[in-house]
């Protein structure tokens, strides 16, 4: 559950322009989330975020810059695709992931965070991530690095 969470935490942070915990704990409440803001202040610790500006004296979290550059990053990569990931499979160039219900998109950003050579893009839908892959010869090694983050 705190691997969702912290997932939710950084796609609504990534999309909305949230500036204090009780914004994130009320949003995950809408979510389906019960939550306390002290269990969300743990979690913005852990997660690292940081305030940016937005102008008129306005901030808003957002992720740490460079996000799986420190070990403790790729640390919880790693836990949220051992908790999540249910199988990665490909067809020519194309790469599937099948995930826990409704942990796709928080997967998805992870893979997109990695900046993995030779993903074009990434779809994600509820239970399924879609990556493209390019050139095709680079599946294989894509397919490689993703399921390292199982093990």
């Amino acid at each position: 559950m705190k691997s969702k969470r912290q997932t939710l935490i950084i796609e609504l942070i990534k999309k909305e322009a949230l500036d204090t915990q009780e914004q994130l704990a009320e949003r995950l409440r809408q979510m389906g989330i019960d939550v306390t803001q002290a269990t969300v202040s743990r979690d913005v610790k852990e997660l690292r975020l940081i305030k940016v500006a937005v102008g008129d004296g306005r901030y808003r979290y957002a992720p740490p810059p460079d996000t799986l550059d420190k070990p403790e990053d790729l640390k919880r990569a790693r836990r949220i695709f051992q908790e999540a990931v249910l199988n990665i499979d490909s067809s020519l160039n194309l790469v599937v992931i099948k995930t826990l219900a409704g942990t796709a998109q928080g997967v998805a950003a992870v893979i997109d965070d990695m900046g993995i050579t030779g993903i074009l893009a990434t779809v994600a839908g509820d239970d399924s991530i879609l990556c493209v892959v390019k050139p095709i010869e680079a599946v294989f090694n894509v397919i490689q690095d993703l399921e390292g983050l199982r093990s």
